[in-house]
């Protein structure tokens, strides 16, 4: 279930559930380096935005300095002037965030990088809906792999994902157990697309807009 809401940041985030994940959606700014992503953090952190220290992981996933609450697990992701942050307890969010425009070389891309069943969904579609396919599981594909903490050098043919009775599916990922994956595409406006993962029990994904003013 999703939940949209327009609420002050620091309300929203004294009252995160265990079973529960909040995405925030916000205007963003490559200006803006990491500070959007500290300013959500701290609200869930009790601490100054000023005080939220972050360190890049093997992969460069952003990850809490020692010191910090460990139980909070987040991740964030940022396309053109739109940005998306996930948080959790306990959890090990992955998101991420694409705009929607045309791949003129999707199905090349797919054929030489995707796993073969995934290439032959975009295969079987007309050219005119292949961007916007390839796009879907190019960010599902990316979620996963956050949420696993590698990136794309990981091998985007070792997880194959598909649309399974109107829900995206993660049907196989190399070297684990792909049913204990959660998968959920992202409602983020008619230009973006995102999704988001873990690897765990289901959990409410609660989303929310980051008004300037927090």
């Amino acid at each position: 279930m999703t939940a949209s809401d327009r609420q002050p940041l620091a309300n929203v985030a004294e009252h995160l559930r265990d079973d529960e994940i909040h995405v925030w959606r916000m205007a963003y700014r490559h200006a803006q380096g990491r500070a959007p992503l500290r300013r959500v953090l701290a609200a869930y952190l009790h601490r100054d935005a000023t005080e939220v220290v972050l360190v890049d992981g093997e992969h460069g996933r952003p990850a809490l300095a020692a010191g910090h609450d460990r139980g909070i697990g987040f991740n964030w992701s940022h396309s053109g002037e739109h940005a998306v942050i996930a948080v959790g307890r306990h959890v090990t969010p992955g998101i991420d965030l694409e705009r929607l425009r045309p791949r003129p070389r999707a199905l090349d891309i797919a054929q030489r990088y995707f796993s073969a069943d995934e290439a032959a969904l975009l295969a079987a579609l007309p050219a005119a809906d292949r961007s916007a396919a390839f796009l879907e599981l190019w960010t599902a594909k990316e979620a996963v792999l956050k949420a696993l903490g590698r990136g794309i050098g990981f091998g985007l043919h070792r997880l194959s994902i598909a649309r399974v009775d109107a829900q995206l599916r993660l049907l196989r990922l190399e070297g684990d157990d792909a049913r204990c994956w959660q998968l959920h595409p992202l409602a983020v406006g008619s230009a973006l697309l995102a999704a988001l993962a873990w690897r765990g029990d289901t959990r409410r994904v609660r989303s929310y807009t980051l008004a300037g003013d927090g």
